[in-house]
């Protein structure tokens, strides 16, 4: 790509098609077709299957051929076209291959005309596309049932039936030095720091990615390097959820080709909020996010804390539970700890299995690692039954908190691990390890804690609780509250 990419496009049209068919290598996509502009040679280049054949013979065939000036030449004609016809309502021109393979790869179709060293190009897409549904890993039960799809202008779209203020600003602009992805920087400037969206457009501008596939490629180049055990940089399917962050001030980023949209900055608090949770009345949405904190300690420290009283502190126990404990664990052949872990990685292995085989054969991979874990690994002693009881409690906590999935699956392992050899001593040496790595976290210079850390009590209203619409109006906050 940058063998050409400064390269303008060259004046000779035969030259210039040529010049095209030796960069594409001869592809077949590449359609180029030759007519007269007037009595002017001329060609209109499209990629196959990229553009839709009703639109471009409508708005630009029919009328383009119909084009007679006196005395035309390049640069009349372009001047013609672009002051007297439309043609298409997304148009642009391109000075240098560059720019020219971009549009082209992007569904626009593209007139070059003899003795011009430019070419006009006109927006009349029409390859397929998955119609908008409803995301399938941000469920709610009250709210809007749509979410992103791949193309990154309807997702503009959805962004903007929501948010018709004009202060809502969409920056495009391509990454990638081989696919030339389209990103788009969404934000409201009345709200979001000059300076943040500034140092987000470098980051992303150093980048040196030769495609941009999914989120992940882009994550690492917004997060801080010295490196939090939680995400600092949030996705979403839904432009609701989206809306919902701009309005807090923070800068959200669409990408060509994927379903998500990234958020920047992001808290910690944000990964117990749902949009369900401004649908609901406000004691219940607390009593759900309480219940949401609980079980995010109960999946991380449930298996390490049993662990450990067991096998280091089993006078914490009362004689009964003490008896049933060591009679269900006499007859088990490992350790309790190797125990712990060993359900968890096979609960992983199933896991994985599930999500990576097809829906078809994924229940039924389910099925048969449920019966034979739950049942035959139990009647065997391979696994004691409080053991398993424990591990699938913390896992169906987990499930509760799907933002916090990778984390939680890691630590809960190092936290078992910690319990094994050290007992409670280790599950708090490693707890205040976690801690300081979650404080000493930052998005932007914005604290990764923040309310709870540094304490602003205004904005702890909508944290592990949430008061009503009436409370909320009085003023909006922002994540600028938090900068150090």
């Amino acid at each position: 790509m940058n063998d050409f990419a400064n390269e303008t496009i060259h004046p000779d049209l035969q030259q210039n098609i040529r010049r095209l068919r030796e960069i594409t290598g001869g592809g077949s996509d590449l359609m180029v077709n030759e007519f007269l502009l007037s009595g002017v040679p001329a060609a209109l280049v499209t990629c196959e299957g990229m553009v839709s054949t009703m639109m471009i013979t409508e708005l630009i065939l029919e009328p383009i051929t119909h084009v007679d000036i006196p005395n035309p030449t390049a640069e009349r004609l372009i001047s013609h076209i672009q002051d007297r016809l439309l043609l298409s309502l997304d148009r642009s021109v391109a000075d240098n291959y560059r720019d020219f393979f971009r549009f082209l790869n992007s569904g626009f179709a593209i007139v070059i005309i003899h003795g011009a060293s430019k070419a006009l190009v006109f927006g009349v897409q029409g390859y397929e596309k998955r119609s908008v549904s409803e995301p399938s890993g941000e469920s709610n039960v009250m709210g809007a049932r749509e979410g992103f799809i791949e193309v990154i202008r309807m997702n503009m779209s959805l962004v903007r039936r929501r948010m018709k203020t004009p202060f809502l600003k969409m920056e495009l602009m391509p990454i990638g030095d081989k696919s030339q992805t389209d990103i788009c920087l969404c934000y409201m400037y009345d709200r979001v720091p000059e300076s943040l969206v500034d140092e987000i457009k470098e980051r992303l501008n150093g980048t040196e990615l030769e495609s941009v596939l999914s989120t992940g490629y882009l994550q690492p180049f917004l997060e801080n390097k010295t490196g939090c055990l939680f995400d600092t940089v949030g996705t979403t399917q839904r432009p609701d959820v989206l809306c919902g962050k701009l309005l807090e001030g923070r800068v959200g980023i669409l990408i060509d080709g994927i379903p998500y949209a990234i958020t920047v900055p992001k808290l910690m608090c944000e990964s117990f909020q749902t949009m369900d949770d401004y649908s609901f009345r406000p004691y219940y949405t607390t009593c759900i996010r309480l219940i949401k904190y609980l079980a995010f300690f109960i999946s991380l420290l449930l298996p390490a804390l049993y662990v450990a009283v067991a096998l280091h502190h089993p006078e914490l126990l009362n004689r009964t539970l003490l008896l049933i404990l060591a009679k269900a664990e006499e007859n088990a052949p490992v350790s309790l700890m190797a125990e712990a872990i060993g359900v968890l990685l096979v609960y992983e292995i199933v896991r994985e299995a599930g999500l990576r085989l097809p829906k078809a054969v994924g229940g039924s991979v389910s099925i048969v690692a449920g019966l034979i874990i739950g049942d035959a690994a139990v009647s065997s002693g391979l696994i004691s039954t409080p053991m398993l009881t424990v591990t699938a409690i913390a896992v169906i906590s987990g499930f509760a908190l799907p933002d916090l999935n990778q984390p939680l699956t890691v630590l809960r392992l190092l936290f078992i691990l910690a319990g094994g050899f050290l007992g409670l001593f280790g599950i708090g040496l490693l707890g205040s390890i976690t801690l300081f790595n979650i404080c000493a976290g930052e998005s932007f210079g914005y604290p990764f804690t923040a309310p709870i850390a540094p304490l602003r009590i205004r904005s702890m209203r909508d944290v592990a609780t949430r008061v009503g619409f009436r409370t909320m109006q009085k003023g909006h906050f922002t994540v600028e509250e938090y900068h150090e």
